[in-house]
């Protein structure tokens, strides 16, 4: 199969250069649907943010917040797949452009009852379709990297790639809707996300030209295959909802922290450090070549998580707090990557945006139910109870992890060709 790449790879892998992001962002074409896809996706990072200040704002209750929160992250985990399945058979722009219409009109309407102190019923009733309607622009970038770079060696830098950006939108973000709902009004992060969300999701569908095709020969196949079906990804949806459980537990846990501090606007600065982490380490990622298996290098990344995170509900200063936080984001980028690289070994390409929407669905599930748990906690213990939520999630999560590990290698039907310098990229055989 012919790569895209400008930079035609040496016959001999151990004279070839090693993939990097130069080489990347030359691809032909990758511009195109990068920079509408960072602004598409920058909403997302503020969402839940945006809603727990604002509802705690309003009601005064944490566990309020959590909870309106809370279905939103559960309404986008339940309907991301579909969304994803329905890309794949469809196309990207016929999902998009009616998608970020209804989540900006349900967004505006959640911050419009809010304001008007209506009941919490009232506030999960619009959650509902706020968090059904968020686009999905993550795994449609990553589907665009899968047609632009297939058979390449760049899938993993690419998968690294993109896991960075997805942590300078955490970084942006979360200081954006703090910023905004502290400093200007409580309903003015919500507002941003909505109109973010519809201007960037809109630019991002008129790229027609790089979306993948969708051939009639392969809607049979996705109809009855979904990626839910493969084991491995099984595993990987739950290792993804420890993931979610650590955004969660932070989100709020530090929020509560600032305020029980007097420093509500430090809220941005520790969550934007936590970010940081998440993003330098996923640069370095992206620019090894590895050579161990990524289902080992998971595991190891894993554990590094779950030991990091266990530490977060002793921390006592800002000072402990953002060193910790640091070295949490440094253990999620590394199995964020690797899970995301897996897919490409493990899902048949017709079905890849379905695998990656069940995998984002699966953080913001986790992260829905670690915000409701931490709320309570929050409203209830101590503050900075909520921390234990990343630590129960993260132990968990590993724990199923080395249990079915073997699940993340194809079966033999589906095995790969490898190629590429240190690092075996998996590359369909059709």
């Amino acid at each position: 199969m012919a790569s895209t790449v400008t930079s035609e790879p040496s016959k001999d892998s151990s004279a070839a250069p090693r993939p990097g992001y130069g080489s990347l962002l030359r691809t032909r074409g990758a511009w195109t649907f990068l920079l509408p896809g960072f602004a598409a996706r920058q909403p997302f990072a503020m969402l839940t943010l945006s809603i727990v200040l604002l509802v705690q704002h309003t009601t005064g209750s944490y566990g309020a917040a959590g909870a309106a929160a809370a279905v939103t992250g559960v309404s986008m985990a339940l309907f991301a797949p579909y969304s994803g399945r329905l890309a794949d058979r469809h196309g990207q722009r016929a999902v998009l452009v009616p998608g970020v219409i209804l989540h900006a009109v349900a967004a505006l309407t959640l911050t419009a009852l809010a304001l008007a102190d209506a009941p919490l019923w009232a506030l999960f009733a619009a959650a509902v379709p706020t968090g059904a309607s968020v686009p999905q622009v993550g795994p449609m970038v990553r589907a665009r990297w899968g047609v632009k770079l297939k058979g390449s060696p760049l899938m993993s830098t690419a998968a690294a790639f993109e896991s960075v950006t997805d942590e300078l939108t955490f970084v942006v973000g979360p200081l954006l809707a703090t910023a905004l709902c502290t400093a200007v009004n409580p309903a003015a992060g919500l507002v941003t996300e909505a109109s973010l969300t519809l201007v960037g999701g809109l630019l991002f569908a008129a790229q027609k030209s790089t979306q993948p095709s969708v051939a009639d020969g392969g809607h049979a196949r996705v109809k009855h295959a979904s990626a839910l079906s493969v084991p491995g990804v099984r595993v990987l949806i739950v290792t993804f909802l420890g993931i979610g459980s650590v955004f969660g537990g932070m989100q709020v846990s530090l929020a509560a922290y600032s305020e029980s501090i007097g420093e509500p606007g430090l809220n941005g600065v520790l969550y934007g450090t936590f970010a940081a982490g998440n993003m330098l380490s996923g640069l370095v990622c992206g620019a090894i070549a590895w050579k161990a298996a990524p289902q080992h290098r998971l595991v190891v990344a894993y554990a590094a998580l779950a030991l990091t995170a266990s530490g977060l509900w002793a921390a006592h200063s800002v000072l402990v707090l953002a060193g910790l936080g640091l070295l949490v984001g440094m253990c999620i980028a590394p199995a964020l990557i690797t899970g995301y690289t897996l897919v490409d070994g493990l899902v048949p390409a017709g079905a890849r945006t379905e695998a990656f929407t069940w995998l984002t669905g699966a953080v913001a599930l986790g992260q829905a139910a670690a915000v409701t748990v931490a709320g309570q906690l929050e409203d209830r213990l101590r503050t900075g109870a909520g921390f234990l939520v990343p630590l129960g999630g993260t132990l968990l999560a590993l724990a199923v992890l080395l249990a079915l590990r073997s699940r993340l290698v194809g079966s033999p039907r589906e095995r790969t060709v490898a190629r590429g310098v240190g690092h075996r990229v998996p590359v369909t055989v059709d």
